[in-house]
């Protein structure tokens, strides 16, 4: 890694429903809470996300998700802790692309924590962590029938448009360098959130 842990970026929050969850950066340390997290998720969950029928993450990827170089990506992850055990119930991560510029998002919320706001606190802190560092455009594709995430990316103001020779995919698109007010400030209570 490039860089040192970038601790200022924790955060403990508390869900509408009164859960506190803690959203940090993702460290090395962290290859099984991660590992666990994609095992959980339910086969539609981790298609959506990977675009395959993957059960768990190879040990190289396991590496690659969870050893990252701050600098050049992010990767923040949602957890809730109980007897002192964390467990992973969300992960957003950006890689830039080569550009310098952009980056490419992809983000997934446990199956149990889905409709709980944990996607859009976790992807309004990446795009403000995207912003912070200069990019300009954070962009992904979601699969055309994953419409919960459509309609989250519809509602954080990300453009939505046919992905060129894909039907079964969409680009989603958010312009960074607008104003920070034009995204609203994730606060240490959630009121009435999506997802």
């Amino acid at each position: 890694m490039a860089t040192s842990y970038p601790s200022e970026l924790v955060q403990a929050l508390t869900l509408r429903d009164g859960t506190r969850v803690v959203v940090r950066p993702i460290r090395p340390e962290d290859r099984q809470i991660e590992q666990e997290f994609v095992q959980r998720l339910s086969d539609e969950s981790r298609y959506f996300r990977f675009m395959s029928a993957l059960r768990e993450l190879n040990e190289a990827m396991l590496s690659r998700f969870t050893q990252i170089d701050y600098d050049r990506e992010m990767a923040l992850i949602a957890v809730v802790s109980e007897n002192g055990l964390e467990t992973e119930i969300g992960v957003a991560r950006y890689v830039v692309n080569a550009d310098g510029v952009s980056c490419e998002f992809a983000v997934a919320v446990a199956d149990a924590w889905q409709h709980r706001g944990v996607g859009s606190i976790l992807i309004r802190n990446l795009v403000e962590v995207a912003r912070a560092r200069g990019l300009q455009v954070m962009e992904g594709i979601v699969l055309a029938g994953n419409h919960k995430m459509l309609g989250l990316m519809n509602a954080l103001g990300f453009s939505i448009r046919s992905e060129p020779g894909d039907a079964g995919a969409k680009h989603v698109a958010k312009q960074l360098n607008a104003s920070p007010a034009a995204l609203p400030r994730t606060s240490a209570s959630i009121a009435a959130d999506v997802n």
